[in-house]
């Protein structure tokens, strides 16, 4: 007798721990905990100690840090016909507990199938050279869109980061090309107005001869000093008219056929 009452209330002891282990519930400071009495949405409870009534209310934990989610590789054609695979990091979390439960079923994997949706659909809308140079900008037209759409789930999409955009390897050498082509264009372009300014600097100084006959004669003078200090044996210098025109205007010759 004894033993059959010592069992009952080794029994019993079992199942009063039990009941408090199912009734007591602990939260971290990051969890909440979805209350659900009767299958109907109760309340929403925690961080901390709470209730939870045994076979009557139902508790669904939800972790409310960010979570920072990897967006498999995407194959994307790009709006200029390049193929191309894509990846990118998505940092969301849970804002609204009730509507992560009950809106959605599984929103991790329903965010997860939405980002990689998204970056095919925004990334094949843009060129090649959009998607390498303004990832700044597709970031930000990614997150806002899937913010916009996890709302009603609860979920908070803060950041949206394009980690890879991988090309094969005769892309790559198209862009080299294109790359050395546009180098090419720009030192041409430059050396054109190089030559423009040269030669606007030129007329100028034209202009500033033409107003100081003297000056033409001592700039010949200056040049046949530099001429003579190299190393020639022979030099051909020409001589304008105007330069010798007042030694052959003072020769003897020229008294005679004027006379």
């Amino acid at each position: 007798m004894n033993i059959d009452y010592l069992s009952f209330l080794g029994v019993g002891l079992v199942l009063l721990v039990l009941l408090v282990a199912n009734t007591i519930k602990i939260l971290r400071e990051y969890e909440r905990g979805v209350i659900f009495t009767l299958g109907r949405f109760y309340k929403v409870k925690g961080p901390g100690l709470i209730i939870v009534i045994p076979f009557i209310q139902q508790i669904v934990r939800v972790d409310l840090r960010t979570v920072v989610m990897d967006v498999p590789t995407q194959d994307v054609i790009s709006q200029d016909n390049v193929s191309v695979k894509v990846n990118a990091v998505v940092y969301y979390r849970v804002i609204d507990p009730q509507k992560a439960v009950i809106n959605v079923e599984r929103f991790m994997d329903a965010t997860s199938q939405l980002a990689q949706t998204t970056l095919r659909s925004v990334l094949g809308k843009h060129e090649l050279d959009e998607m390498l140079a303004e990832r700044d900008k597709l970031n930000e037209d990614i997150q806002q869109i899937l913010d916009r759409q996890t709302d009603g789930w609860g979920v908070k999409v803060s950041n949206v980061e394009i980690k890879h955009v991988d090309l094969d390897e005769s892309m790559i050498r198209a862009i080299a090309k294109q790359a050395e082509a546009e180098r090419q264009r720009r030192a041409k372009v430059i050396h054109a107005e190089g030559e423009q300014q040269a030669s606007e600097k030129l007329v100028e100084a034209a202009h500033k001869l033409a107003e100081a006959p003297g000056a033409l004669q001592l700039r010949y003078m200056q040049t046949l000093v530099e001429i003579g200090g190299e190393q020639n044996t022979t030099v051909v210098f020409p001589l304008p008219m105007d330069f010798i025109k007042p030694f052959i205007g003072d020769a003897p010759g020229n008294d005679r056929d004027k006379a």
